[in-house]
């Protein structure tokens, strides 16, 4: 089963990282409907500070493209990026429009 780990920042504000993460507390039905729709099938988010760590494990099944495809013809999904870019920000070697950034695994045990 395939298992990807991405990051992404959010806005350096105390107040502002806690709703974030009150707003995970319970995600929308919609929003969980359509990432197990997706392929993924277990889905974790980290944070140290404003930095965010996620792992994705995903279907043999499961593309990126497709994801974003769905997700633009989503509009509950539209709405929910709107809303959560209001506590997010890019890396700062995101280029424009990046957000999530995969990451590469250097080491396994």
């Amino acid at each position: 089963m395939p298992r990807f780990a991405l990051a992404l920042d959010l806005v350096d504000d105390p107040a502002k990282i806690a709703e974030y993460e009150k707003y995970h507390e319970k995600i929308p039905a919609e929003i969980d409907a359509s990432i197990r729709e997706a392929g993924i099938t277990n889905m974790e988010i980290y944070r140290l500070g404003n930095r965010l760590f996620m792992i994705m494990e995903t279907t043999d099944e499961f593309s990126f493209d497709a994801k974003a495809a769905a997700d633009a013809a989503n509009p509950h999904v539209q709405a929910w990026e709107k809303l959560m870019w209001g506590y997010q920000q890019a890396l700062p070697m995101a280029k424009p429009g990046e957000k999530w950034l995969l990451m590469d695994q250097i080491f396994k045990l």
